[in-house]
């Protein structure tokens, strides 16, 4: 008899919370490496030669995620919800040859901007090699969603982790080698090419890879994933908004300010992603098979991400001043406020990811933009509204009202309709939770560190004198030791 999928069985929450803290600890490992390497570059290229190379760097990311389309998440989803062979091949055919179509177009319209906003021979060369690179580098991570899909996370961060140190190491080769700009916008090529290799091994038995190419079976999957890439598009433009709009109404110092603040709020926004995504594999196959199973899931989901998503905004709240002073050089710059009001971003930021997981599980991808589009609109309107008087500060309060728009409207709008009925009261607990954290980590007054251990181990504590530890943390302890 034939051994279970995983996805089926009682480990899998265990197993998707592992898989989270495995990719997020991936994206810290990854993280790190790019600031190791982030300096040598800088300063090999100069003020000019850097802002260059950012430049064609943001054009292609741009394009990347225009012609991403959900192709990825899409991916995640269908081959999570079925178990048949031949089915699972299909897809993944047809997102294989739909992502070599995309990556096509994409490659033609990143070359022709750059030549066309002229920026000289060896930037668009540089263009259409970092365009490659890209490529390469969304080609595996479609690939890798047959490793999610069947949570296997570890082998998934690792790979990630992979391309990152590869683009550090041939980074710091080139700048001993005092190599030119387009040998660093090639750097994504191999790391890429490397990563996809490895993942093509550890997929061959379990799906194909070869794409193909039927238009006609692409048309569904395009519909499909419209209203989900808009969606997706317009939540990278309300995360960024704010910024782009205080350059208009603000003081360019004020707009530093925020800039600081917001330059670590954009990297620990993506944690939730990481971990709520871990489990996404869960939610699709019960959304499809199992309605007890799916509404379970979700409520066990969105418990998990307010208590993670509070700790996790206690500690930023508290470590803030050590925080700035990491990237400034002194605890009391004026950008350490900024961060304290946008620490509660991250709470908003795992509550709109346990609702909007589960809408993509059930296809309410109208659900989604509606979300986005409500937060796109309120961190518009509070630019103006409160940054003209209270300058930075009001653009992290904004920032947050934004934030919270789009978590209180996807929480709504899944639970509308006969959805899952939500564990609601777990939000007074972790707010008890979080004032006696915030209390005891103020208390501590000696190092901003020590404040937020102390603050998060009092947090867990309450939590624990509560009976609200998440099982899925209690396994994953259990397992550590």
């Amino acid at each position: 008899m034939s051994q279970p999928d995983i996805i089926d069985t009682a480990a899998a929450g265990g197993a998707a919370l592992r898989g989270g803290v495995l990719r997020t600890g991936g994206f810290v490992g990854g993280l790190v490496l790019s600031l190791a390497s982030a300096p040598l570059l800088v300063r090999h290229l100069g003020d000019a030669g850097f802002g260059e190379y950012s430049a064609v760097i943001a054009v292609v990311l741009i394009i990347a995620g225009l012609t991403e389309g959900g192709v990825n998440t899409i991916a995640l989803r269908e081959l999570a919800a079925v178990t048949e062979r031949d089915a699972r091949n299909r897809v993944m055919g047809d997102l294989l040859g739909l992502r070599v179509a995309l990556s096509v177009v994409g490659v033609g319209a990143a070359v022709g901007f750059s030549a066309l906003a002229g920026y000289g021979a060896d930037l668009v060369t540089g263009t259409l090699l970092a365009s490659l690179g890209m490529v390469a580098t969304v080609t595996q991570t479609l690939v890798a969603t047959a490793l999610q899909s069947r949570l296997r996370f570890g082998w998934a961060a690792l790979i990630e982790l992979l391309r990152q140190a590869v683009v550090t190491g041939m980074i710091v080769a080139l700048v001993l080698a005092d190599a030119g700009i387009v040998a660093f916008l090639a750097t994504g090529v191999p790391a890429g090419l490397a990563a996809l290799a490895l993942t093509a091994l550890l997929v061959r038995g379990d799906t194909t890879l070869k794409p193909a190419f039927h238009p006609g079976r692409w048309i569904p999957l395009l519909r499909d994933t419209f209203v989900f890439a808009l969606a997706v598009a317009v939540n990278s433009l309300y995360l960024r908004l704010t910024l782009v709009l205080m350059t208009l109404v603000a003081t360019a110092t004020e707009t530093g300010y925020f800039a600081i603040s917001f330059r670590i709020i954009e990297v620990l926004v993506g944690v939730p992603v990481l971990l709520v995504g871990a489990a996404f594999p869960i939610v699709s196959r019960a959304a499809r098979l199992d309605r007890e199973r799916f509404e379970s899931a979700t409520r066990r989901l969105f418990e998990l991400c307010v208590l993670l998503g509070t700790l996790l905004s206690l500690g930023l709240l508290l470590v803030a001043p050590f925080a700035i002073e990491v990237l400034v050089g002194t605890r009391d710059h004026p950008s350490v406020p900024v961060l304290r009001i946008q620490s509660a971003a991250l709470l908003a930021s795992f509550v709109a990811c346990a609702a909007i997981y589960p809408l993509l599980g059930v296809r309410r991808h109208r659900a989604v933009l509606i979300a986005n589009l409500a937060s796109l609109v309120v961190a518009a309107a509070m630019v103006f509204a409160l940054v003209p008087a209270l300058g930075a500060e009001g653009a992290a309060l904004g920032a947050v009202v934004a934030d919270c728009t789009l978590a209180i409207t996807a929480t709504v709008l899944l639970a509308r309709r006969g959805g899952p009925s939500l564990p609601l009261g777990v939000l007074p607990v972790a707010l008890v939770a979080a004032l006696c954290g915030y209390a005891a980590g103020s208390l501590a007054g000696i190092h901003p560190v020590v404040e937020a251990v102390v603050g998060c181990v009092a947090f867990v504590g309450v939590l624990a004198l509560f009976g609200r530890i998440p099982p899925e943390a209690r396994e994953v302890l259990r397992r550590s030791r």
